[in-house]
């Protein structure tokens, strides 16, 4: 070979590899991630697989958000990189999903569920990492300064349940864990009934993981009474258990709140939103306890909650806001039947990674930091969920500074009803119960 042909060959060889280091160093092809901006990574945790409430499509939510997220190059061309733990609905499970986030270097835990906050805060905030759109089912979630709720938590919805309660049941027994996040609940419930001068519930505390409550249930309807009485339970994933042997009832001396209607319901459930039904005892619950997918599993229109009052704090499964979350499921997971999108742990995980893809476009850099995202958030970065919940927003004057839940940022809630077997909103809109939280004892 002569030179001239060697020194043209060596030139070719030397800009053909050139040409495919830019190609993969920068990023440059359509689709594709990384390049010379840093993969981000994150953590989604939540119960599996236990005897209490299980939220298994949260997890699987945030994976279908990277997988959507890295077709189109990534998070201002950051892979997303999800790491996901099984958080067993223990304090131990708790803890160790916290110290895997810190050893793996975890920008953010995003979107994720557990009732254990005293055991997986104190890692995060030892290591500086901030905890965006928990479930809102420990109190840990609304104390600490590295902690970004979407939504107002238990305590919005159960004071905003009173609210709606107030105006159809004249006597309200609740059914609720036999917890220490459990206590709280009836003083917030109470909070919502007095709005309209009513008296407080009656408190009945169950085991958590029961296998049936038929004790339980058959006080809750001696308690609520024959006229407008209301029987609510927030169990988790064992409302659905209760409501169960509440249907299993034996029938009432005279027939009243005996069995009525169709399946033999034990207290006469009954639908419509007037309770004029003097002889019904009305069921209800909170989004989280009963959802959509617990409406299907139990028989929809035929359900036991046919009827029921549920309060929640986004707008129903079918409303239009949505779209953007079932396009991404139907394209990026429509063969895991973990993510459903009427679940409310779904739907919360999906508007957590909507804060943290809009934090990450707003730093715009190479390099994204845990110290970093929260000082954005810190500072007031505004979030526009799209309708799904008001503007999101976490500077000081936005907290709502209740005790207990300093920090709650979106107060509002909505009320739905079950019809014809769907969750449908009884009335349109939010509901801001920030009030009602601030008067709760």
């Amino acid at each position: 070979m002569t030179g001239r042909r060697l020194t043209s060959l060596l030139a070719y060889i030397t800009t053909s590899a050139a040409g495919a280091s830019l190609l993969t160093g920068c990023g440059v092809l359509p689709g594709a991630t990384g390049g010379s901006r840093e993969p981000v990574t994150v953590m989604t945790w939540a119960p599996d697989q236990t005897r209490a409430t299980n939220m298994p499509g949260m997890p699987a939510m945030a994976q279908a958000f990277a997988r959507w997220v890295n077709s189109q190059g990534g998070i201002d061309g950051h892979e997303l990189r999800v790491l996901t733990c099984n958080e067993h609905n223990s304090t131990a499970g708790a803890a160790a999903c916290a110290r895997r986030a810190v050893r793996e270097n975890a920008v953010a835990v995003v979107g994720s569920y557990s009732q254990n906050g005293r055991a997986f805060m104190a890692p995060l905030e030892a290591a500086g990492i901030p905890y965006i759109g928990g479930y809102g089912i420990s109190e840990d979630e609304f104390t600490s300064p590295l902690s970004y709720p979407v939504n107002g938590g238990q305590a919005s919805l159960i004071a905003g349940h009173g609210i709606q309660l107030a105006g159809s049941c004249r006597t309200v027994s609740l059914v609720r864990p036999d917890t220490l996040a459990g206590d709280r609940l009836p003083e917030l419930l109470n909070s919502g009934l007095r709005k309209a001068s009513h008296r407080g519930a009656v408190d009945i505390p169950a085991v958590e993981d029961a296998a049936e409550y038929t004790a339980q249930a058959s006080r809750a309807r001696e308690k609520a009474g024959e006229k407008q009485g209301c029987v609510t339970a927030v169990l988790g994933e064992r409302t659905q258990t209760f409501f169960d042997s509440f249907r299993r009832l034996p029938e009432q001396e005279g027939g009243e709140g005996g069995r009525g209607g169709e399946g033999g319901r034990g207290g006469d459930v009954r639908g419509g939103d007037s309770g004029e039904e003097n002889g019904a005892v009305r069921i209800s619950s909170v989004l989280g306890s009963v959802g959509q997918p617990v409406i299907d599993r139990t028989g929809g229109a035929h359900s036991p909650f046919e009827g029921a009052f549920v309060t929640g704090w986004y707008p129903e499964a079918g409303d239009r806001s949505w779209a953007p979350m079932r396009k991404v499921i139907q394209e990026h997971a429509f063969a895991d039947n973990r993510v459903d999108p009427a679940d409310a742990g779904v739907q919360t995980t999906w508007i957590a990674y909507t804060v943290l893809k809009d934090v990450i476009e707003a730093l715009d850099d190479d390099t994204i930091s845990a110290s970093r995202i929260a000082h954005a958030l810190d500072r007031g970065e505004r979030i526009d969920t799209g309708g799904l919940t008001p503007t999101l927003r976490w500077k000081y004057e936005d907290l709502l500074g209740a005790p207990g839940y300093p920090r709650i940022v979106n107060h509002e809630v909505t009320f739905q009803v079950v019809r014809k077997g769907r969750l449908v909103a009884q009335k349109p809109g939010f509901v801001d119960v920030g009030e009602t939280v601030l008067s709760a004892p």
